[in-house]
């Protein structure tokens, strides 16, 4: 039996009190693509009724970056590296592994219990960066390695296209779906029975510049994401 579980890393660009002094005349970065994930947790909440159970995240990825492992460079931003360490700690403690740990949790129970996860991490990305622009409207990040990750993606990609013809689909685009990240980290936890990990990226031009193609997006995935699901239960049912 397949279990979807939904996670949003970036869902908000909320400071905590505590660590308001850190982001003082920087509060036009945190309404940038560098503070959240744009229309992320909308994406997130539109896909939510679909999935099992689901879990994200409101506070900056300025303060602490939930999906990038503890020792990363890009764990901390410039506004919270220069923490001393024992704050940066506390940081940790207090935001990123309850995180962490619970979405981890929820994976063990869920194979504990004989179940197989899909775990769905809900981003999206900006459509210009460093002065160039991004050529694909979604992006599907699996470790090719991974059999059932590969052919998750592949018929995702394809049952969207039978519905859009236009939409542009890419694997590991625009980052490579083996890099750092919370899919990467449980891929080490659990085996590729009990676990597939997909990362899914949407261009943030159509929730900033085109409402009504962003709600067919979102529906479309939402739509699409169940009936593969639907599919891949009466395939478990019939093994």
């Amino acid at each position: 039996m397949l279990r979807l579980l939904l996670t949003c890393e970036h869902g908000g660009n909320t400071v905590p009190p505590a660590y308001e002094a850190l982001f003082n005349g920087q509060e036009d970065i945190l309404q940038t693509h560098r503070g959240y994930d744009i229309g992320a947790l909308d994406l997130y909440q539109s896909l939510r009724p679909v999935a099992d159970v689901g879990f994200y995240s409101e506070t900056t990825r300025l303060l602490v970056e939930l999906n990038r492992s503890i020792g990363h460079p890009k764990l901390f931003s410039e506004f919270s590296s220069m923490l001393p360490e024992k704050d940066r700690q506390r940081l940790l403690r207090q935001h990123y592994l309850p995180y962490r740990e619970e979405v981890e949790q929820m994976v063990q129970d869920f194979v504990s219990a004989g179940r197989q996860v899909l775990h769905l991490s809900v981003h999206t990305f900006t459509p210009v960066l460093d002065g160039e622009e991004r050529q694909a409207d979604i992006g599907l990040l699996y470790d090719p390695k991974r059999k059932q990750e590969r052919a998750f993606s592949r018929e995702w990609k394809a049952a969207l296209l039978r519905q859009d013809k236009k939409l542009l689909v890419r694997f590991n685009y625009p980052y490579l779906g083996i890099a750092d990240g919370l899919t990467s980290y449980m891929r080490r936890k659990f085996t590729a029975d009990q676990y597939v990990g997909i990362e899914l990226e949407v261009n943030q031009k159509y929730q900033e510049h085109h409402p009504e193609r962003w709600h067919q997006l979102k529906q479309l995935l939402s739509d699409t994401l169940k009936v593969l699901l639907l599919e891949k239960q009466e395939e478990f049912s019939s093994s």
